[in-house]
């Protein structure tokens, strides 16, 4: 009986270690309002607009989400979220999802409203995003 009852114990722990240790590793949904999710990016993407693009996203997004955008930055591993693949989480997302989750952030996502205030600049972060994926 004091055997299974160990067992039990030793179960019950190794369940709510990897409970808590996986639960920064699902991805909940993000909703986008409608208003965003139509909008259509007014910035060209060429030349230009992935320079800048690519200039911003080096500054403010590549120490989280990683050179390619595969989530595996040098500070990724310390925050309490996943940073997502966007090979595969972008699929799908329209360019106005993506603006507004740029915009906005959520939980270790910070919000860029403040240090990119040019909306455009924003749209050219959502362009090289996409060649990225």
């Amino acid at each position: 009986m004091k055997k299974s009852y160990q067992v039990l114990i030793i179960s019950l722990f190794a369940i709510f270690i990897l409970a808590f240790t996986t639960k920064s590793m699902i991805q909940e949904p993000w909703p986008v309002p409608d208003k965003y999710k139509k909008m259509v990016n007014p910035v060209k993407s060429d030349a230009t607009s992935l320079k800048t693009g690519k200039s911003l996203y080096s500054t403010h997004c590549k120490s989280c989400h990683g050179t390619k955008g595969k989530g595996d930055g040098p500070k990724a591993s310390q925050l309490d979220t996943d940073c997502g693949d966007f090979s595969k989480d972008l699929k799908g997302q329209t360019d106005g999802a993506l603006f507004y989750k740029t915009l906005e952030g959520r939980k270790d996502m910070p919000s860029f409203k403040k240090k990119i205030p040019d909306a455009d600049d924003i749209w050219a972060v959502v362009n090289y995003m996409r060649e990225l994926d």
